[in-house]
């Protein structure tokens, strides 16, 4: 093996592979080159689409370690999430509404990405939401919910994390599988009540029915189930009550260091991992051993 990246391991045979289509068509752009190797590789997301990006990135990391040369760069698109301008203000109504849950009356999920309410979900988390708002990347689904005609609550759901220790020895799986089966854990990467909506044990709640409808979603948007979602919680900020309340599991800590750590070293907020299973048997779901 020459080079392992996002667990695709580069023989020999790939870089010679690599070499003969770039002298097949020697004026191809690099854009070009990685959506031929896709291809022949049958290098596809989950819901069919091409590696492309992530196909870009391999032949990049091959060109730097001296193992092939590649095309000249034609030109250098600007990229949308360097440059993200922050989410357009939606108005919304915020009159205080302090009730009971009964009273609250029928609560409606949406799944917003994609639809004309995702501007409205993007304000909201970016003016009322602690951690503000960034733009998942890869596979992810917004939901808001609504009380009659106002929204109250949002979920952020993205593809999970990659490397997380407490996470991997709680499901049990190895490098190899986790890799093959990591598509099937979602990550809430945000939740929020609206500040003035006060209502008791709401967020719970809240979180019982969203865990319930994620997976169907998921499936339905991108062709496959999730089986485990996960989620950290800031003990500076926050105790993750309503996570305890809502049965999620406490799996362990982070480290610290994050996912590009060069210093083995914390260098950033420490947080709680917290875990909730979405079928009975996720773990046999997650290894290959059901």
């Amino acid at each position: 093996m020459l080079l392992r990246y996002r667990g695709r391991a580069m023989t020999a045979a790939d870089v010679a592979f690599v070499r003969a289509l770039i002298a097949r068509d020697p004026a191809a752009s690099r854009r070009r080159l990685s959506q031929h190797l896709c291809t022949a590789w049958g290098w596809v997301q989950p819901n069919g689409a091409p590696r492309d990006l992530v196909c870009r990135e391999l032949l990049l990391a091959l060109a730097r370690a001296g193992h092939l040369v590649l095309p000249p760069v034609r030109g250098r698109p600007p990229n949308p999430l360097a440059r993200r301008a922050r989410p357009r203000l939606v108005a919304v109504e915020q009159t205080p509404l302090r009730t009971s849950l009964r009273a609250l009356g029928p609560l409606a999920f949406r799944q917003v990405r994609r639809t004309a309410d995702e501007p409205l979900f993007n304000s909201v988390l970016d003016r009322h939401h602690p951690l503000g708002y960034t733009q998942p990347v890869g596979e992810h689904l917004k939901f808001l919910v609504w009380a009659g005609a106002r929204p109250i609550a949002g979920f952020a759901w993205s593809s999970a994390v990659r490397h997380l220790g407490p996470r991997d020895r709680y499901l049990g799986w190895s490098a190899t599988v986790r890799r093959q089966h990591l598509r099937f854990v979602a990550y809430n990467s945000r939740f929020l009540i609206v500040p003035w909506v006060e209502v008791p044990h709401l967020a719970s709640h809240l979180l019982g029915r969203m865990v319930r409808m994620l997976s169907g979603e998921w499936e339905r948007v991108y062709g496959h189930p999730v089986y485990f979602a996960e989620t950290f919680v800031d003990p500076a900020r926050s105790r993750g009550t309503c996570y305890r309340a809502a049965n999620w599991i406490v799996l362990g800590r982070t480290t610290g260091r994050g996912h590009a750590d060069h210093t083995h070293r914390a260098t950033r907020t420490v947080k709680e991992i917290l875990g909730y299973p979405l079928v009975k048997d996720f773990v046999a779901r997650l290894t290959g051993t059901g």
